[in-house]
């Protein structure tokens, strides 16, 4: 059994940047040509507390080096204010030969470079008529910030981003800190959401909403919306954007966004594709200049199995974590 822990996880990470969306990219792919299975996630809620939650995210990713495992990853928003991480996550990969578990790794960096390759991906495939040379992220945490990261990977044009969170503080905090990791970065804060999201044609939403609070009607034509918390826009945004998705089947329940237009429509028409099916067509995508266009993605199993088998190989590679020899019973352990 390999053990990775955080500060392993992420020395791999860092750096790895392009390496990592292409493994996210090659996992898009493989689920648009049906090499993957991906169970619903199962959400494990608390009595009398409707933010906290913890997820259990299966998955197989097939290939020529399968693999299968499952993470499991909490949310609890009030730890902001206890001065912990909002979110943790452990995953746990398994051999698809025998089932054996094989590596345990703190998986939150995977998590959070998944998520911000997906929407880095999604960003440089969903591609504006004109070169993105700026980026409004609303929420100024980890997410965002690794968002930052990645888009200055995959997208080296943009070099202004504009800030917006509920805590002012934190969004000056996130400046000075984007100001620090990138000195040529003009970054600037907005004084509100609806400023934020007209600032720029390129947006990222990453918060700890429960339930819709924004509207698109301050997007300019032309906006990709980069939904990566899934609850923040109002049904009549989704109604009325470009929908782009990773799964349908994931990402209309649970009362996101999708879901809730879902329930009053009746149907989901209104997404257009999926962006595994557009990466696998092949041709140059080139978003509506007329209409906002809304990329939600659920954050599919198979993606965080994709960086995780990275971060694995790499560290087995450079010699990192520890490994338990007898973590697993032996054969005569189990009969005796």
């Amino acid at each position: 059994m390999l053990i990775l822990g955080a500060g392993e996880v992420r020395a791999v990470l860092d750096g790895a940047e392009r390496e990592v969306v292409a493994a996210v990219d090659s996992a898009y792919r493989s689920h648009a040509l049906g090499r993957t299975q991906v169970p619903q996630s199962v959400f494990l809620r608390f009595p009398n507390a409707d933010r906290e939650r913890i997820i259990a995210l299966p998955a197989f990713l097939g290939g020529a080096t399968p693999t299968c495992g499952v993470k499991w990853v909490s949310s609890f928003p009030d730890n902001l204010r206890r001065g912990m991480h909002r979110a943790s996550a452990v995953m746990i990969l398994n051999s698809v030969h025998t089932g054996v578990p094989e590596a345990i790794l703190e998986a939150s960096a995977i998590s959070a470079g998944r998520t911000a390759a997906s929407a880095a991906l999604a960003a440089s495939t969903l591609s504006s008529s004109s070169p993105e040379t700026a980026v409004t992220l609303v929420g100024c945490g980890p997410i965002n910030f690794e968002v930052l990261r990645y888009l200055q990977t995959v997208l080296p044009t943009v070099d202004t981003v504009t800030l917006y969170d509920l805590s002012a503080e934190r969004a000056q905090s996130f400046a000075a800190e984007a100001r620090s990791v990138w000195p040529t970065l003009q970054v600037d804060v907005a004084e509100s959401a609806a400023d934020a999201l007209a600032r720029h044609k390129l947006v990222c939403l990453a918060t700890t909403a429960s339930a819709p609070h924004l509207g698109t009607e301050h997007c300019r034509p032309g906006t990709l919306v980069l939904h990566l918390s899934l609850r923040d826009l109002t049904t009549d945004s989704i109604h009325s954007s470009v929908n782009i998705v990773d799964d349908a089947d994931h990402v209309c329940r649970a009362a996101t966004s999708l879901d809730l237009a879902q329930q009053e429509a009746g149907h989901r028409d209104f997404i257009s594709s999926s962006l595994g099916h557009i990466l696998v067509a092949g041709e140059r995508y080139v978003r509506s200049d007329d209409a906002v266009t809304v990329f939600s993605p659920f954050g599919l199993g198979c993606l965080d199995l994709a960086v995780a088998d990275v971060v694995r190989h790499a560290a087995s590679a450079r010699g990192l974590g520890t490994t338990l020899d007898d973590f697993l019973p032996t054969k005569q352990q189990v009969f005796a």
